[in-house]
């Protein structure tokens, strides 16, 4: 470690200061007890950017091993209160420990659990309506009824306790009710009493619609926090999360409807179809690099998988063993993305307009 003494005369040789100077800062600040600390800066500097590399994207909802101890509690709990007791009696259970878990004492993990425990609650009170109030009615139907009920508790949940996955859930539940509503109404002009089945592609364009307006909600919450230090990071982490995959399978769809059958990575499948489905998940690959939001990395991860191990048993590749093959490139890919996030997504990102660049999350710039 340099002594002052040193980093005096160096500032002199630099002039900085003058020889003079630096003969008269040494025993002043020697006197008042100074240190050169370069060693400590630089660890702290390097402490900095691997927090940065590493924390990029990471919800907050788990703390330490106090809320996972919490959470164990109110799983349990709750699985053996749901056995004794009627449905009835998980709600208010529910309430009470969001009043003092999420509300008073702020626990975030805990927050999650409570939140998804309401969800399967509602779940399990729409199973539980009589077969006669279902009787006669398709599964769209169905959902005209339940997903409104899912809103109004969601967004109540989110008014009282600020859980950003309530939030999500509240507007993924919006998005699905829209998507049904437009079902509904084409059946109707239409006269389709299967939609899915007759206009195939007409269905994939309303989910990949759909899919869009979650992946826009996500983004308007990133882009309102772009450092992601607030409660709309998390939202937005809960909404890529449903976006991702939502938009992909969509766009897969387009691919696999082309088949006689409609089947999906069946003997239809040639080794076309899965080029193009490797080049949707780079895309989609891109996209999670450029925005920081893993989701788009491994929403795609099955599909990848299908699409290598059908170009190589259907290109002609000389295999023994195809699934160890495609096994081993699928987590290759995986660790080299990983690895290299922050230097892919700074190659991606640094092409982009400052227009765009500038509302996206910062990307990492190593100090040294």
């Amino acid at each position: 470690m340099a002594s002052i003494g040193d980093a005096l005369r160096s500032a002199a040789d630099e002039g900085i200061i003058t020889g003079e100077q630096a003969g008269r800062l040494e025993p002043y600040l020697i006197g008042r007890g100074a240190i050169i600390a370069h060693e400590s800066v630089a660890v702290s500097v390097i402490d900095d950017d691997a927090s940065q590399a590493e924390e990029s994207e990471q919800p907050r909802f788990v703390r330490g091993f106090h809320d996972i101890l919490i959470t164990i509690g109110i799983v349990v709990a709750l699985i053996g209160l749901w056995g004794l007791g009627s449905l009835f009696a998980a709600l208010p259970a529910i309430i009470i420990l969001a009043e003092i878990l999420v509300r008073r004492q702020r626990l975030a993990l805990p927050a999650v659990v409570l939140t998804v425990a309401l969800v399967q609650w509602i779940c399990v009170l729409a199973m539980m309506l009589s077969e006669e109030f279902w009787s006669g009615m398709s599964g769209a139907d169905q959902a005209l009824y339940v997903l409104p009920i899912f809103a109004i508790l969601l967004s109540a949940f989110y008014w009282r306790y600020r859980v950003p996955l309530a939030l999500a859930a509240t507007l993924l539940s919006l998005c699905l009710l829209a998507i049904d509503l437009v079902f509904a109404l084409l059946s109707k002009l239409l006269g389709s009493g299967d939609m899915l089945a007759e206009h195939s592609v007409l269905s994939a364009t309303v989910f990949l619609i759909g899919g869009l307006g979650i992946f826009s909600a996500a983004m308007s919450y990133d882009i309102a926090d772009p450092a992601r230090k607030s409660r709309l990071s998390d939202v937005a982490f809960w909404l890529h999360l449903a976006a991702a995959p939502a938009l992909l399978y969509a766009m897969l769809s387009f691919i696999f409807l082309r088949n006689i059958n409609g089947e999906w990575w069946g003997d239809a499948t040639s080794p076309g179809d899965a080029a193009a489905v490797l080049t949707i998940v780079i895309v989609f690959m891109a996209i999670g690099l450029i925005i920081d939001r893993r989701a788009f990395v491994t929403s795609g991860l099955l599909s990848l998988g299908f699409a290598i191990w059908t170009i190589l048993q259907r290109g002609g590749a000389n295999l023994g063993d195809y699934f160890s093959v495609t096994v081993l490139a699928v987590g290759l890919v995986v660790l080299l993305i990983g690895i290299f996030w922050q230097v892919l997504r700074r190659a991606v990102v640094s092409m982009l307009p400052d227009t765009i660049t500038s509302r996206l999350h910062p990307f990492y710039r190593p100090t040294r």
